[in-house]
């Protein structure tokens, strides 16, 4: 029987389940930026790229966290740029780019930058949810601007309580186990 789920994820983090087999989302954690009737989106936080953020938007390259790399933030629109900053509490929120990094307030500190981005259809995230094929979980203020981006995965499962933390251990490939 599928589990019942909140109306909207929206500011949380979906996990990948171990067994989630498209390569698009195989270990990854998206912050999810929207999240309603008419479908939802987010930005994947560990899967930098190979491109300086200093090549993708020289003005926001002052601006940019460790490892100051352009993210895959998701398989939708790669072309288009999101950039993620500081709440005046510390929480991501979405950046106007098209500002200049000066005008945009102090509070917004450090920002990360996402090629693309993960988008759902109406309905979409709410089915793979109900089939498990995401762990909901509750964001920290820091997990969208890890200096450890690679570990992010093994690093929110890992904090979880319960059985759920195990998952954290999961091998990449349960045959060769």
């Amino acid at each position: 029987m599928a589990r019942e789920f909140p109306s909207s994820v929206k500011g949380r983090l979906l996990v990948a389940a171990p067994e989630l087999g498209d390569p698009n989302f195989a270990r990854t954690v998206v912050y999810v930026l929207a999240h309603d009737a008419d479908g939802a989106l987010g930005v994947v936080l560990n899967r930098p790229g190979k491109l300086p953020a200093a090549a993708a938007l020289p003005n926001w390259a002052t601006r940019a966290a460790e490892p100051a790399m352009l993210f895959q933030g998701g398989p939708v629109e790669t072309g288009s740029v999101i950039g993620l900053g500081r709440s005046n509490d510390g929480w991501p929120v979405p950046l106007d780019l098209s500002e200049q990094p000066e005008h945009v307030p102090d509070g917004a500190g450090l920002v990360r930058l996402f090629a693309g981005y993960a988008g759902w259809g109406a309905g979409q995230l709410d089915n793979e949810l109900a089939f498990e094929g995401w762990i909901v979980v509750d964001a920290r203020r820091e997990d969208a601007f890890s200096a450890e981006p690679t570990s992010l995965w093994r690093t929110v499962l890992g904090r979880q309580r319960g059985t759920l933390a195990w998952l954290a251990n999961y091998p990449d490939d349960i045959r060769a186990n």
